[in-house]
């Protein structure tokens, strides 16, 4: 080449070394950027990771070698695998308040299809927003995150300002590898709005249980295994006062895109708090207990048919009235999913746990659902040991249910709400929609009645 073709061609080079380093620049980051190693993923569950950062962009790569089965289930399926990957989000967040979506490609490197959802959840009680695929052997897809989804009722699904997680999830496999890359937020939203009344859920923290703060509690018996509650206690709780108790059961673990994310963990529990509008009551979000292995059951009634359960609860109210305050004429037993068939089929298990409750409140299923160890024929059996003043229903049939009414003590008053969400969640709790309104005048008549004795609640934040 002579000295006047090579000028021209180094120029060339030159600007096209230009350009590519510009399109670098102006590619967005990536939401795993302040992740040095994989050592740094919050949570790997079910697969191995790996980053891959040897290209001009990072790749996560995700391997699944065995069936992963949630914690206490028993039903050794296929259907029943999970296993998934959390990213936790930098120091001071990812400031994704005016971010339409979250985007990954993702490549199915094996030779089984495979189905892969990305989540992006939101924390304070807030839930979560999926884009799921199933991808056959070496397709990719491009996933998307709308974070401005919302319920059908235009509840929105998630705070984008509270952004806890970005979680990769593989489901229903025992084999699959798959190649994650381009995390990133992606396009502009206007102003977020809040809905009306909307509460935050106090997320639950190490440490002592003090007043205004909700702890992860372990009975003495469980401090040296996985099983825990979470406990709180109203911002005006005070030693030697009494307070009225609510219990809570979570839902099963469950995590469809299309209609539910559910984690099986008593701290995704929002039921409790928006009843009583986080004032002048405890709270107490409860597990299902495995005690064969020391963790809580995220799937089923936990060890023993729920008779672990049903031991682990009549302690764990023992243990709140005797040290924190709880007014055991003031008991309170409410659930969403299997929590509410838990209502009945843990807390109506006996006699000694049924003498319990003052009333319950049931969302989305109840005892006789027909799901799992809960059938109509044991539930009728159960019903007339409920000894409280009422029961609460929201966002179910009472012609389904109408054998347990009938079973149980005429004197019982029943109420049935329907709340509007439209959706497997219980979002609705958090708000100021009219059932709300009803159920928490429904649980401040209920405290307020005490033996013909009147007592005052507050049920305005």
């Amino acid at each position: 080449m002579n000295l006047s073709m090579k000028k021209p061609y180094q120029f060339v080079l030159l600007l096209l070394s230009i350009a590519s380093a510009c399109a670098a620049d102006e590619r967005p980051a990536e939401l795993w950027n302040h992740l040095s190693s994989v050592g740094e993923l919050s949570d790997v569950r079910g697969m191995s990771a790996q980053f891959d950062d040897s290209g001009d962009h990072r790749r996560l790569k995700l391997k699944v070698s065995a069936l992963n089965l949630p914690d206490g289930e028993n039903l050794v399926e296929l259907r029943r695998g999970i296993g998934w990957t959390v990213i936790s989000p930098p120091i001071g967040g990812w400031q994704l308040s005016y971010t339409k979506s979250i985007q990954a490609t993702v490549r199915n490197t094996g030779s089984k299809k495979v189905e892969i959802t990305l989540w992006v959840a939101s924390s304070h009680g807030w839930a979560a927003v999926g884009g799921a695929a199933t991808l056959e052997p070496k397709q990719t897809v491009v996933l998307n995150c709308d974070l401005r989804e919302t319920y059908p009722d235009g509840t929105p699904k998630i705070d984008p300002g509270l952004i806890s997680e970005i979680r990769l999830m593989i489901q229903r496999t025992d084999s699959a590898t798959v190649e994650i890359s381009g995390l990133i937020a992606t396009g502009t939203a206007d102003d977020w709005v809040r809905p009306k009344g909307r509460m935050d859920v106090p997320e639950m923290m190490n440490g002592t249980p003090a007043a205004g703060r909700r702890v992860r509690y372990q009975l003495p018996v469980d401090v040296d295994n996985g099983i825990y509650c979470a406990l709180y206690l109203p911002p005006d709780w005070k030693p030697g006062e009494r307070y009225p108790v609510i219990a809570e059961f979570p839902g099963n673990i469950f995590f469809n895109a299309s209609s539910c994310w559910s984690t099986g963990r008593p701290e995704q529990c929002a039921m409790g708090y928006g009843l009583s509008s986080g004032a002048r009551a405890i709270w107490v979000s409860l597990p299902f207990v495995n005690r064969s292995s020391g963790e809580i059951a995220e799937a089923g009634f936990g060890s023993d048919r729920g008779e672990d359960t049903t031991h682990y609860v009549m302690e764990v109210i023992d243990n709140i009235c005797n040290n924190w305050g709880g007014d055991r004429s003031n008991l309170f037993l409410c659930g969403f999913s299997r929590g509410a068939i838990a209502c009945g089929y843990i807390g109506l298990r006996n006699d000694q746990i049924a003498r319990l409750w003052k009333g319950f409140v049931a969302c989305q299923h109840y005892d006789g659902s027909d799901w799992r160890q809960s059938g109509m024929e044991e539930a009728v059996e159960r019903a007339p040991r409920f000894n409280g003043k009422a029961i609460f229903q929201v966002d179910n049939s009472q012609e389904k249910y109408q054998p347990v009414v009938d079973a149980t003590d005429a004197s019982v008053k029943w109420t049935w709400a329907r709340s509007g969400l439209g959706y497997h969640a219980t979002s609705m709790f958090l708000d100021d929609r009219p059932s709300m309104k009803q159920l928490r005048q429904w649980f401040s008549d209920l405290v307020n009645d005490v033996d013909g004795h009147t007592k005052t609640l507050r049920t305005e934040r």
